[in-house]
């Protein structure tokens, strides 16, 4: 009986060594926990940090590419940083007939690629400081390393640092950023 009590004991904490791990391999966003293995809108909708970023989304009738196969690294501004734009911006955007504006802003966030923040920072290294990364909706991002830090500029020089790296995805990652990057005005 105490040999069965005490392997139910150390397969519990095996379990439960193996659940912490699990958390701690993919940070909480927003409140929520992140789960690699649901895609990039089932993770977003659970964080609170991301709601605008959701609204925004489904305005643009993005979700079922979000939800497709991918991969897709997402640069994933927070409700500050929509905040942080000019007063009625976000509301402006929202609007049915400002989709196709509001699609290309938010295709300047999305690489049709699977880059963690290693690999990102790998390529600035290789490039001598800067990498130019090419996003979904046609935009040019720099990527610079900032003491271990990955930021990026956008088209009209606003810069965005990677606040939470490597959110793992079903169908990519999530970095989460302090900024909205905005296509050339």
């Amino acid at each position: 009986m105490f040999k069965s009590m005490l392997r139910t004991v150390t397969v519990a904490s095996i379990l439960a060594a193996g659940t912490f791990a699990a958390h701690a391999e993919n940070p909480m966003v927003g409140g929520a926990p992140m789960y690699a293995n649901k895609n990039i809108v089932e993770n977003a909708v659970n964080s609170k940090d991301h709601t605008t970023l959701v609204a925004a989304v489904k305005a643009a009738g993005l979700v079922k590419t979000l939800e497709g196969k991918g991969p897709f690294t997402v640069f994933a501004p927070t409700n500050e940083a929509f905040a942080a734009l000019p007063a009625g911006t976000v509301d402006t955007l929202l609007k049915p007939e400002n989709k196709a504006t509001l699609t290309k802003v938010l295709t300047c966030h999305v690489v049709a690629a699977d880059a963690l923040s290693a690999t990102i920072a790998k390529m600035v290294k290789d490039d001598g400081g800067t990498h130019d990364v090419k996003t979904v909706g046609g935009c040019i991002l720099k990527a610079k390393d900032d003491g271990g830090k990955i930021t990026l500029t956008d088209e009209n020089g606003g810069v965005a640092h990677v606040t939470i790296a490597d959110v793992k995805q079903s169908n990519g990652v999530i970095h989460v950023i302090d900024k909205v990057l905005l296509p050339k005005s």
